[in-house]
């Protein structure tokens, strides 16, 4: 037990030795933590409030135009301008206000376009109550409202514009035939018939995020940021427990313990409970700063579920892991170089792949497949069950025990490689 208690005494002094990398290892996940956070958060707000300028030419006056006009007003997604200086565009001026950049889309609306539409569903209606031929009923007035798009607009959001001008035609359209339908119909029939039914209201989306009978968390961007920035935190200590090891090996302090009463085993032992408090401690600062720093920025504060016991277990479970991964590099590696080297580029791989720079929702299939060989990942997928989705401690069972199971296999990489070393 007193060899045990000198090993973490020396653990201990060795890594506070170097007190800038100490402040190092702690403030630099810090800071990325929160700067990620911030500038995610800063991207969903400017996606939600900047609106997109794009100018209205209405010369129809009339219930398409109209119609049309207040669906871009009330939709609070344009910028809708329908003056310049006091005075509306014409269709080769707004052309080449696009062309420029001005706007990002114009509108031009022809004049009379709803007479036109109501003259098409006339001729159609009287055409199909008098027997005639499908073919004779195409319309003979065809009405083209004009969209003006800036060519470097993305193709998803040309085509959504589209839809959304039909959707909004349609609409007129169906009102202007229902009428119609009315009028021919009222003129066979002795009592007047209205077929003018207002559809509003018929169809309603209800939009909600799904969450289980006891989730009621809502995920934002400190909810997704902090833990994964926390994972990366604590991966980032094998830089440090790999150099200590060499460096021990290279001024000879290893060999001094071997031949005192100090097994191998012990001396892991004295690692992991040392590196275990700055895991835990790093994993405290970064949840402590989605808690009540990143909310003085105007930011939603980080929410953390409902099971204490499933965040001690992903924690302790995710700091083993990264230990065990320190512990075999320092082992395996040969000169401090190496270790720095192969363990800061690995870590940085396996955090990318991991869903740490790109959340792994949006790579594409076989680099989700992929994502699941990264330790980083399943801390962080714990994580992310506890915090967005509120998951118990069963639920995370899975991912805790990968990382056990990680943390077992680099531990025995390392004892193997010790004995490869005595030999």
């Amino acid at each position: 037990m007193k060899n045990f208690v000198n090993l973490l005494h020396k653990d201990f002094l060795l890594l506070i030795r170097d007190f800038w990398g100490v402040i190092l290892l702690f403030l630099m996940p810090w800071a990325l933590a929160l700067m990620m956070t911030y500038l995610q958060d800063s991207t969903f707000r400017s996606v939600n409030e900047t609106r997109i300028p794009l100018y209205l030419l209405n010369n129809d006056k009339d219930s398409l135009g109209n119609m049309v006009s207040n669906q871009l007003f009330a939709s609070h997604i344009f910028e809708v301008s329908t003056e310049v200086n006091g005075q509306a565009l014409s269709a080769g001026e707004l052309e080449e206000a696009v062309s420029h950049g001005d706007y990002l889309i114009g509108v031009i609306i022809p004049a009379n376009a709803t007479a036109c539409l109501r003259d098409n569903v006339q001729r159609g209606v009287e055409r199909a109550f008098n027997g005639e031929d499908e073919g004779d009923r195409n319309p003979q007035h065809p009405l083209a409202i004009k969209l003006l798009i800036d060519p470097t607009a993305k193709e998803s959001f040309r085509t959504s514009l589209i839809r959304a001008m039909h959707e909004n035609a349609l609409i007129v359209q169906n009102q202007l035939l229902l009428s119609e339908i009315t009028r021919q119909v009222n003129r066979i029939v002795p009592v007047p018939v209205d077929l003018n039914i207002d559809t509003n209201g018929l169809i309603t989306i209800d939009e909600s995020y799904a969450q289980s009978d006891k989730a009621k968390i809502i995920p934002n961007s400190t909810q997704h940021n902090v833990p994964a920035w926390g994972m990366f935190a604590i991966f980032f200590i094998v830089i440090s427990l790999a150099g200590n090891m060499i460096r021990e090996r290279e001024i000879g302090c290893f060999d001094r313990l071997t031949t005192m009463p100090c097994s191998f085993h012990i001396y892991v032992l004295s690692k992991v409970c040392v590196y275990l408090c700055v895991c835990l401690l790093q994993l405290a600062l970064i949840i402590l700063t989605g808690m009540y720093i990143i909310p003085l920025l105007g930011l939603p504060a980080l929410k953390l579920g409902h099971s204490i016991p499933a965040l001690l277990a992903t924690s302790f479970s995710s700091s083993l892991a990264a230990i065990g991964y320190g512990l075999a590099i320092g082992s395996v590696a040969r000169t401090n170089q190496q270790a720095s080297v192969f363990g800061a580029v690995s870590v940085v791989i396996l955090a990318a792949i991991g869903g740490v720079w790109v959340p792994t929702f949006i790579m594409p299939r076989f680099m989700q497949i992929i994502s699941h060989i990264s330790p980083l990942n399943w801390g962080l997928n714990g994580f992310n069950d506890i915090f967005v989705r509120d998951a118990g401690f069963l639920d995370i069972i899975p991912a805790v025990s990968a990382s056990v199971l990680f943390f077992v296999t680099t531990i025995s990489v390392s004892y193997y490689s010790n004995r490869r070393r005595k030999q």
